[in-house]
């Protein structure tokens, strides 16, 4: 639901690629394009944001007031 600031397995800073890798992969951009232009080299630091999906407009249905 929210990104993590740093990858779980090596600790390399990702959090502020995340909104970069979203909009491009919506145009339609090759994802292994995207990641490697985004510097993204190890496959842990690949599969956070892979494996990544925004849900906070779903959540958000369900927020008791």
């Amino acid at each position: 639901m929210i990104i993590p600031v740093r990858c779980l397995s090596c600790g390399k800073p990702i959090g502020h690629l995340w909104e970069k890798f979203k909009k491009r992969a919506e145009e339609g951009e090759n994802t292994k394009k995207i990641l490697d232009e985004l510097g993204l080299e190890r496959y842990c630091c690949r599969s956070v944001l892979l494996g990544q999906e925004d849900l906070i407009e779903l959540v958000g249905k369900f927020k008791k007031t």
